[in-house]
C-alpha cells in the first residue's frame, strides 16, 4: 500500500508546490492511517488542516481506497 500512497502523493505535490509548500510521507500504518509532514509554506499555514483533510486526504482516499485517514505529524 505504501507504494500506491507514494504514487498518489507525487500527483499532489505540484498543487502544493504552486503555493510554496510540499508534503513528505512519514508512515503508512497497517490499519490504513497515512502520516505525512507538511513542509515549506504549508508547514506554518493556518489553512493547512483544511488542505490536509479536504484536499490531500480526499485525493489519497480516491487513489488508494484502503486508506482510513491522513494525519499530519
Amino acid at each position: 500500500m505504501r507504494e500506491k500512497v507514494e504514487k498518489a502523493i507525487e500527483k499532489i505535490k505540484p498543487m502544493l508546490a504552486a503555493d510554496g509548500g510540499s508534503l513528505e510521507l512519514v508512515e503508512v500504518t497497517s490499519d490504513g492511517i497515512v502520516k505525512v509532514r507538511l513542509t515549506g509554506a504549508c508547514g506554518g499555514c493556518p489553512m493547512s488542516q483544511m488542505t490536509l483533510k479536504m484536499g490531500i486526504e480526499r485525493i489519497l482516499k480516491k487513489e488508494v481506497p484502503e486508506i482510513k485517514s491522513v494525519e499530519a505529524v
